[in-house]
């Protein structure tokens, strides 16, 4: 038996032969076709808002990407987002359970301390960490001009996804990407940057005079005064540092150039309407939503830990922190200028 190949003018019709070119171009036309209309897979970090929540920026009055406002409460484990509305006042959004965080009550001090920061933070474009091994996270700024001017030492101190903390405030993957996406909308917005308030607690003065002893009683203090002005304002406050100190509210010369360690230049504190809502808002403006959510840290076992440690303070050196040893024209509660 005799064995032949097949070469290309052979086993088909020449009819065929003919149309093959154009079979394959159309059949690879296709096939892009086919891609091209398969819809894009998004990076979670470009997930959008879910319709729920659309909807009720949508009811509150807000738009997606006007500008946010964040503050963090260690002691009630909880993150509130507030939004800008046409009035340039601040409204709430929403309160986040902060599924944990690490240390105790008190501003981070050292790397390694896996103590979670307290203290006025700046939030750009650039500290989103869309590849987060904790999911989605955001990095506070720590440490900060305050930070540095007392030596404060550390890094990647982060909101982010799931329930582990070790110097951070973990909040879940499913509200990280919420807030993830708040942040990111309202950074491409127009947003320059969002402040973070990070407190150890509601700073009402019931609260505060628990911790009359307690070593940051004096740094607390001062950071009551940034809590108070959003409060009766419904605005973030400006937020400056010289002497070592945060100084709150307060308004330079064009071109004064602030040393974080150095003597506070003369300032002016703006006055600024208080917030007062359209007769027909009063419920909008007071409203408060919490989403559901883990919180491992219980607030009464937080605040026994910081009564503790409170009376060790004042047994072992009998001082209010950083009350102690202001320069001349400073006092607890900030500077104050001449």
């Amino acid at each position: 038996m005799r064995l032949s190949v097949l070469n290309r003018s052979e086993g088909f019709p020449r009819g065929l032969r003919r149309l093959a070119p154009k079979l394959v171009a159309g059949l690879c036309a296709a096939f892009l076709a086919a891609c091209s209309s398969m819809p894009e897979i998004l990076h979670h970090s470009e997930n959008p808002l879910s319709p729920e929540t659309v909807a009720l920026i949508g009811q509150k009055g807000m738009q997606p990407g006007a500008p946010i406002f964040v503050r963090i409460f260690k002691e009630e484990s909880e993150l509130e987002v507030w939004k800008m509305r046409d009035d340039s006042r601040y409204y709430h959004f929403k309160t986040y359970p902060i599924c944990n965080w690490s240390g105790e009550l008190g501003p981070k001090l050292k790397e390694g301390d896996k103590q979670a920061p307290e203290g006025f933070y700046t939030v750009s474009q650039t500290q989103l960490n869309p590849n987060s091994k904790y999911y989605l996270a955001f990095n506070l700024g720590f440490p900060n001009a305050y930070d540095r001017a007392h030596g404060r030492t550390g890094q990647a101190l982060m909101v982010h996804g799931d329930c582990k903390s070790a110097g951070c405030y973990a909040m879940t993957d499913a509200l990280a990407e919420e807030i993830y996406a708040l942040a990111r909308d309202s950074l491409r917005g127009g947003q320059e940057s969002f402040e973070v308030h990070a407190y150890p607690f509601r700073m009402t003065q019931e609260k505060l005079d628990r911790f009359k002893k307690h070593r940051w009683y004096g740094f607390w203090r001062t950071m009551k005064e940034g809590y108070d002005f959003f409060e009766v304002n419904r605005v973030p406050p400006a937020i400056a540092v010289c002497e070592r100190r945060y100084v709150v509210n307060a308004l330079y010369e064009p071109g004064v150039q602030l040393d974080p360690a150095g003597a506070c230049p003369r300032f002016k504190r703006p006055q600024l309407a208080p917030f007062s809502p359209r007769p027909a808002e009063w419920q909008l403006a007071n409203e408060r939503l919490t989403m559901p959510g883990p919180r491992t840290r219980v607030a009464r076992e937080v605040a026994a830990d910081a009564t503790r440690a409170q009376s060790i303070f004042a047994t072992t050196t009998g001082s209010l922190g950083e009350s102690r040893g202001m320069p001349p024209g400073a006092s607890a509660l900030g500077f104050v200028p001449p």
